[in-house]
């Protein structure tokens, strides 16, 4: 992709964060001195290209989270200094990992506020769509809101939750909730529909789509979320729209409740 991925190193992770005993293995740390001019460019593009219309659209708390974990437009973000900066606010971390995680690495990385993020940047004749997430829909699309204490208090017990379920079928529901929240979530402020979800933030064409009124935007109600099933191939009919995020953190509460 571009970027050497340094070894695996399990014995580091542990002693690092032994808590961690799933995810450990594919924690890896980012040679972000090997990443090229080009791939800086990369970046800088894809990043001028969206904060346009960020800044009108994203909602408040993304766009605080963005310069207060220090995130550039001109240079690939160092995992370390955003972490650095990320973690005394809300405990979160932004730690790189090998590739995709299995779900029970994912949710046990959440469960103890470490986000697993890739390191590789997309190239330039896949700037418009990658089908897997690269550090551009990681860390430009998701960290931000990570600055966000209730956020970052329900993705957490997200994590939690998930990494206590065993059951196919209450693991599938609860991926609903995810994909409706932190990957498409939209929010009620100030009288406009703001965009909080990672694939709506990273990506400019569902953005647009979303903002013109080309999906239905549904009150967010937990019972229809949690039914809601969804394509990831294909553009989202519909969404669903918070008034705060206190709403998607007590959300997590009623479905732990609910699956228990």
């Amino acid at each position: 992709m571009g970027i050497a991925i340094s070894a695996l190193n399990p014995a580091a992770a542990k002693l690092n964060n032994p808590k961690l005993q799933v995810a450990a293995p594919y924690l890896i740390e980012q040679a972000w001195a090997d990443y090229t001019p080009e791939q800086h460019a990369i970046w800088a593009e894809l990043v001028t290209r969206r904060m346009p219309q960020l800044r009108q659209h994203a909602c408040q708390e993304y766009l605080d989270g963005f310069h207060q974990i220090g995130l550039r437009e001109d240079k690939l973000p160092n995992l370390t200094e955003v972490s650095a900066l990320l973690q005394p606010r809300t405990g979160w971390q932004s730690t790189p990992v090998s590739g995709f995680l299995p779900p029970d690495a994912f949710f046990e990385m959440l469960a103890n506020r470490m986000f697993p993020t890739t390191t590789w940047l997309r190239s330039r004749d896949s700037m418009e769509y990658t089908p897997e997430p690269d550090i551009f829909h990681d860390v430009f699309g998701h960290v931000p809101m990570h600055a966000h204490p209730v956020f970052g208090d329900f993705l957490q017990n997200y994590g939690k939750i998930c990494a206590q379920l065993n059951d196919h079928e209450q693991l599938e529901r609860m991926g609903r909730l995810f994909w409706f929240t932190v990957e498409f979530g939209l929010i009620r402020q100030n009288g406009e529909i703001k965009v909080y979800g990672s694939g709506l933030i990273s990506s400019h064409g569902e953005c647009t789509r979303v903002l013109a009124g080309g999906c239905e935007v549904k009150d967010f109600d937990l019972d229809a979320v949690l039914n809601q099933k969804f394509d990831t191939g294909e553009m989202q009919p519909v969404l669903y729209a918070v008034e705060s995020f206190s709403q998607i953190y007590e959300a997590t509460r009623e479905a732990e409740h609910r699956l228990g």
